[in-house]
């Protein structure tokens, strides 16, 4: 017998070998590991789409588990996620939001991730330690590619997921149809294991196909069985052999035992269910409402039983064998408790007051704490499994491992913040908050590795750099409602550059009395262009001592002087200039007087040249989904740019990649329209690429701009 792996290759397996797999299952749902409690605590990550329900689900579950009264709304602003002023204010989730509970004796701990692509990077780290994923989406077409984005995050990592169907209770088209749908967002094959109960159009309960049980919902309390109705005897049956036959694809004894006709028994179809997700092979899809409540037990129930213990993860991370393990998946700044750190341990023990290494820090846990929502609650030590807070650890960042054993420590790899598409120039309000607004910004980069500070020194001004408009909102709204910082934002400047057309000949003379010693200095230099990127050179050919060597560093001194801004007021580039003639005065020329005639020369030779005016353009690759792509040809040529091609995105299905020169000047809010083109998934990345002559009515409008700055 044989086994089909996810990569596609064949493993064999042997009659016994999956009976083997399923006991060692269940013995580890029995928490086997030796010196470990009975069954370790589990992390779990809620993802997907902007406004799917992932924080409806949390509350959901956290109401059914009894760990909060009752169940809160994000509308009537009384969850337990969305809690900070920025979720409430914009209506969604701006940051990661953790919580703890109990179900039957077991803990978790949920992480609610945004959904809006601007803050997905916060849930890039999480993943790499969670030991499932529940990806929440509606059955809307319109959010596949949305979905897909996570989806095939989740599927490269190879991490365990199910799939929650959220809001059937106003879906308006058949699971049937849904589900096939959905299936091209899903690199695996999406597995049904419940079909909805309709009455008079309304969802009212569901199947359980694999526990051949019916349901009937009530709201906001657990489901009642029933007997499954004689009108759906059928599509149950059609339903639940349409999923025996999925699992079969990878289990042979399935297989033939449906060939043959022969009822499967149940444990033997949740022990496939089990491995087929722990081996990633399928993706299991549940169906419910979180804003009633519906679908949170069997869903509770589907996590207890089959998703993998800390083991996976920590085999998955390569940390297996480690004796001390901590990954920080997130940073935070409290007000009361300072900087905390939430970790995943996969291994050993970590307890207040424990020394722990990782990166280059050496520091001392300030007390250990369970999370819920914004309230961090103080606790006891950490073992594996436990995805808790540690405080005060000033020298550690998001995405290091750490271990509380000096010496060879383990080291999982951090997760690629994506690069970043938009950005604001930034300035303190006030001058006597520059030292705040620098104290924020870096806590503000601390939470949130998205997001980054630039310094351009040429332009002279600080770039706030992240993954689009609101993005950078609501980081702004947070430095001065959390950190007292209250900055103001402008466009950023482009870095226009100037060159010349023509080569001239000039001479520039320094000529200064004024009592005692004088200044001279006097030089004749060639100007000539040069192919664009060549930047500069300076050359001398002076014979005949006419100009002393030792002063002509000097004359290179003033030339480049010049060069930070020519005759159009930009940094001069691509042009040669040659030392050719001069004359000095033995008493009144030194080095300054040279560099002075040097700069004179320029200033007059320059305007001769024919300067003309160079703008930036970007080489930019955007990705789309494939029915996107003649928009976004249409939003590159609205953006001055040039279509150089597209080609499919390697490893995505359904996906281009546009190749264009955009100028830099139009690339300001060139995401802003590709997520309005895109259903908000669009992205680019974009690099120099060289620089190219800007004239008529668009070079005018640049140089009257810089005629008004210098007035």
């Amino acid at each position: 017998m044989s086994r089909w792996c996810c990569n596609g290759s064949r493993r064999d397996e042997g009659p016994g070998k999956r009976a083997h797999l399923a006991r060692f299952a269940r013995e580890e749902d029995m928490g086997q590991a030796s010196g470990q409690p009975a069954r370790s605590a589990r992390c779990i990550a809620l993802v997907g789409p902007y406004l799917s329900g992932k924080t409806t689900l949390l509350e959901a579950i956290l109401a059914r588990t009894g760990a909060i009264a009752r169940q809160g709304s994000t509308v009537a602003g009384n969850s337990v996620g969305d809690a900070s002023e920025e979720a409430r204010h914009h209506g969604m989730s701006v940051e990661l939001n953790a919580a703890t509970t109990e179900y039957l004796g077991e803990t978790f701990t949920f992480l609610d991730c945004p959904g809006s692509i601007e803050f997905q990077a916060d849930a890039a780290n999480v993943l790499a330690a969670c030991d499932a994923a529940v990806v929440v989406c509606e059955p809307d077409v319109k959010k596949v590619p949305a979905l897909q984005l996570m989806l095939k995050q989740l599927e490269d990592r190879g991490i365990p997921h199910f799939l929650f169907l959220n809001k059937i209770d106003k879906a308006e088209a058949r699971v049937r149809d849904i589900i096939p749908m959905l299936q091209p967002a899903s690199g695996l094959p999406l597995v049904l294991r419940q079909i909805p109960i309709w009455e008079n159009s309304i969802v009212t309960g569901f199947i359980d196909l694999a526990l051949e049980r019916a349901h009937v919902y009530r709201e906001h309390a657990p489901s009642e069985v029933i007997d499954i109705p004689d009108a759906l005897t059928e599509r149950e049956q059609e339903a639940r052999f349409s999923m025996l036959e999925q699992l079969a694809d990878y289990d042979d004894e399935l297989m033939e035992q449906l060939l043959e006709d022969v009822p499967p028994p149940r444990d033997k179809v949740f022990d496939d269910l089990a491995l087929d997700l722990r081996e990633g092979v399928i993706c299991p899809v549940l169906l419910g409402s979180a804003e009633n409540g519906n679908g949170i037990v069997r869903l509770l129930k589907a996590l207890r039983h089959e998703v993998p213990f800390v083991e996976a993860v920590a085999e998955r991370l390569g940390v297996a064998d480690a004796a001390s393990c901590a990954f920080v998946m997130k940073t935070f700044h409290t007000a009361h408790a300072g900087k905390l750190s939430l970790a995943r341990v996969l291994a050993g023990k970590f307890a207040d007051g424990d020394v722990v290494y990782g990166g280059e820090a050496e520091e001392r846990i300030a007390g250990t704490f369970d999370v819920l929502g914004q309230e961090p609650v103080k606790r006891g030590p950490a073992f594996p499994g436990d995805t808790v807070a540690f405080g005060r650890l000033d020298g550690v960042r998001t995405g290091d491992t750490l271990s509380t054993e000096k010496g060879a420590l383990p080291s999982i790899e951090r997760a690629d913040m994506p690069e970043p598409v938009f950005g604001l120039a930034l300035v303190a309000k006030e001058k006597k908050d520059e030292v705040k607004l620098t104290t924020g910004l870096a806590k503000i980069v601390e939470e949130d590795p998205s997001i980054s500070i630039a310094h351009d020194q040429d332009m002279g001004q600080m770039i706030f750099w992240g993954q689009g408009e609101m993005h950078l909102r609501v980081a702004l709204e947070r430095l001065t409602s959390k950190y007292g910082a209250a900055a103001s934002t402008f466009q950023r400047e482009v870095p226009y550059k100037e060159t010349i057309r023509k080569s001239a000949q000039v001479r520039g003379r320094h000529k200064k009395q004024s009592g005692g010693h004088g200044q001279f200095g006097d030089v004749v230099l060639d100007i000539k262009p040069l192919p664009r990127g060549e930047g500069f050179t300076f050359a001398e050919t002076i014979t005949g001592g006419v100009v002393p060597k030792n002063y002509i560093p000097s004359v290179e001194h003033g030339v480049r002087d010049y060069l930070h801004s020519g005759p159009l007021g930009f940094p001069v580039v691509d042009v040669a200039v040659c030392l050719v003639d001069g004359s000095y005065h033995s008493v009144d020329s030194s080095d300054m007087a040279f560099r002075q005639a040097g700069r004179l020369a320029m200033s007059e030779g320059l305007p001769q040249c024919q300067p003309v005016l160079l703008e930036p353009i970007m080489a930019v690759d955007i990705a789309v989904p494939s029915e996107a792509t003649p928009r976004v040809n249409s939003i590159v040529s609205s953006h001055r740019g040039q279509i150089l091609g597209f080609d499919a995105r390697p490893g995505w299905q359904g996906w281009d990649v546009v190749q264009a020169h955009i100028p830099e000047a139009e690339i300001q809010n060139l995401i802003v329209e590709l997520r309005s083109a895109t259903a908000g998934v669009g992205t680019f990345q974009a690099r120099h690429d060289h620089l190219a002559e800007l004239v008529g009515k668009a070079a005018d409008q640049v140089l009257s701009q810089r005629r008004d700055q210098a007035a």
